[in-house]
């Protein structure tokens, strides 16, 4: 009960300095050990593959640049969910050409 009285007395407005706004913190980037792991996945999407691509070490705002540049160049969709990024179809071979020109080395992981 104690964490909604937290959250119920904060600080919202001072007729000082009119609302006041929370700090955002910065997101944490989980260091790359040096290779970008592709994985093709299924579960949970009802048969339909994606393609996952791990272990970037890169900041959310280069993150959504590479996925972007990965999708044109696939020619499918996708997204960035936390530090994943998920290009939909199998462009395996496409996608390691891709993420070689960016200067990463490529594991793929899985069948």
């Amino acid at each position: 009960m104690s964490s909604l009285q937290d959250q119920l007395s904060a600080l919202v407005y001072s007729t000082d300095g009119g609302r006041i706004k929370e700090e955002k913190a910065e997101p944490t980037v989980t260091k790359s050990d040096g290779f970008a792991k592709v994985r093709r996945e299924t579960k949970g999407r009802k048969g339909k593959g994606v393609i996952t691509i791990t272990g970037l070490g890169l900041a959310p705002k280069e993150l959504k640049a590479l996925a972007k540049k990965l999708k044109t160049t696939c020619g499918s969709g996708g997204t960035v969910i936390d530090e994943v990024i998920e290009i939909q179809g199998d462009k395996r071979d496409l996608i390691k050409t891709v993420l070689e020109k960016e200067g990463f080395k490529v594991k793929f992981i899985g069948g």
